[in-house]
């Protein structure tokens, strides 16, 4: 288990982003669509993470009833690169107070669609390079690519992904093996991941020369260390 909620079957994950956006006194300037976009990645990769897949989306919009329709348009791009059926979307904006910086808050209800392998049995990868900032724009062709992902997990490529927050890597996989771990791999371990701009991926030790054919040069193998 990442971040998720499980309840009565349904999954819940959320994740958010402030001082990101279009407005004068945000920290880093990025359209609303593209803000809006990486926020609701890492739900969803928090809902593969956990076996399970979208079924309805809350938008919490904090920065004002002009932004709802481009932070609309970036849950649907982002779907529409995952190669997932977009779901229902509802939510509330915030009209009362006017605020100076831009804010939005993404959750994703979800029901579990696959069965997660025990992680030990896995070899696993980086995908993706960890990047925040400014620097997710400029190095987007090194971002983990979603619909490559989505494809994988429907060929049977790809058994379990885990997405990188900011705590970085070497973190991550000692959250996903359930104790602290050696590990390493020709990447750093231990910046920020961003919105989740890099993904572990888990798969079949069989699997592991096509999973490096297939995700190419941004795909990273891990070594385990006694």
């Amino acid at each position: 288990m990442r971040h998720e909620i499980v309840l009565d079957g349904f999954v819940i994950t959320s994740d958010n982003s402030a001082a990101i956006g279009e407005k004068p006194q945000d920290a880093v300037y990025a359209s609303d669509v593209v803000t809006a976009k990486f926020a609701a990645r890492v739900a969803l990769l928090e809902q593969w993470a956990a076996g399970s897949e979208p079924q309805a989306v809350l938008l919490h919009n904090f920065s004002g009833a002009d932004q709802w329709a481009a932070y609309m348009a970036g849950l649907t791009e982002l779907f529409a690169e995952a190669g997932s059926v977009l779901p229902p979307i509802s939510g509330s904006t915030e009209t009362n107070m006017p605020t100076l910086q831009s804010g939005i808050a993404v959750t994703m209800i979800g029901k579990k669609n696959r069965n997660l392998a025990p992680a030990e049995s896995l070899r696993w990868f980086v995908y993706g390079v960890p990047l925040i900032g400014e620097k997710v724009l400029a190095r987007a062709d090194q971002t983990a690519d979603l619909g490559l992902i989505q494809k994988a997990f429907g060929s049977a490529l790809v058994e379990r992904i885990w997405p990188v927050g900011s705590k970085g890597i070497a973190q991550e996989v000692a959250l996903l093996m359930g104790r602290p771990v050696k590990v390493s791999a020709a990447i750093d371990m231990n910046s920020s991941g961003g919105p989740a701009t890099c993904v572990l991926v888990g798969v079949q030790p069989k699997n592991a020369e096509r999973a490096q054919r297939y995700f190419g040069e941004n795909l990273f193998l891990m070594k385990f260390r006694l």
